[in-house]
């Protein structure tokens, strides 16, 4: 089994897929996810860190970490969260983790808003701040050669289906 990443910014349906993998694969796949931290507020995410990007690194760090053991485990590792790229090579590198899959779940923004103010009811979520965070994770995901699983035709089954087999891949 391996250990597979989703990120993507707020809305794209990372947390609705790693549900219905916790939900169907309990015995199979450990599903954790980055905001059972908590996420803080912004200016509490900079008095601590400096910014909120320092923030999101660091705790990128703490979850790898406490990952890292569970890696060898035998069991699929999903993890899901909003971070960079670029801090999640980091702090894989530093826990001794050589093999993983990041996928960037994303959408269309008018799917993303729709979400955000339907689905979800966070309207103040659905802002120019999250459409240009979204568009650069895809950017910096096509830069980098990462699997990109778009959610804008939403078929729930479909997106399991697809994690699962990055799951289930042998380790290269």
């Amino acid at each position: 089994m391996r250990f597979v990443v989703l990120i993507g910014a707020s809305g794209s349906g990372k947390t609705s897929i790693a549900r219905a993998i916790e939900q169907r694969f309990e015995n199979e796949i450990r599903v954790f996810y980055f905001d059972r931290i908590g996420v803080p507020p912004a200016d509490r995410m900079i008095a601590s860190h400096g910014s909120g990007e320092a923030w999101q690194r660091a705790k990128t760090f703490e979850w790898i970490a406490k990952l890292a053991p569970l890696s060898t485990a035998g069991h699929g590792l999903l993890f899901e969260g909003q971070t960079r790229l670029a801090f999640l090579a980091e702090a894989m590198e530093a826990a001794g983790i050589a093999v993983y899959s990041p996928i960037l779940v994303d959408c269309d923004d008018a799917t993303r808003a729709q979400r955000l103010y339907r689905d979800r009811q966070q309207p103040e979520l659905a802002d120019k701040d999250m459409m240009n965070w979204a568009d650069w994770l895809r950017r910096d995901a096509r830069k980098r050669g990462c699997d990109i699983l778009d959610t804008s035709e939403f078929v729930l089954d479909r997106c399991v289906d697809y994690v699962m087999e990055r799951l289930r891949q042998n380790s290269p």
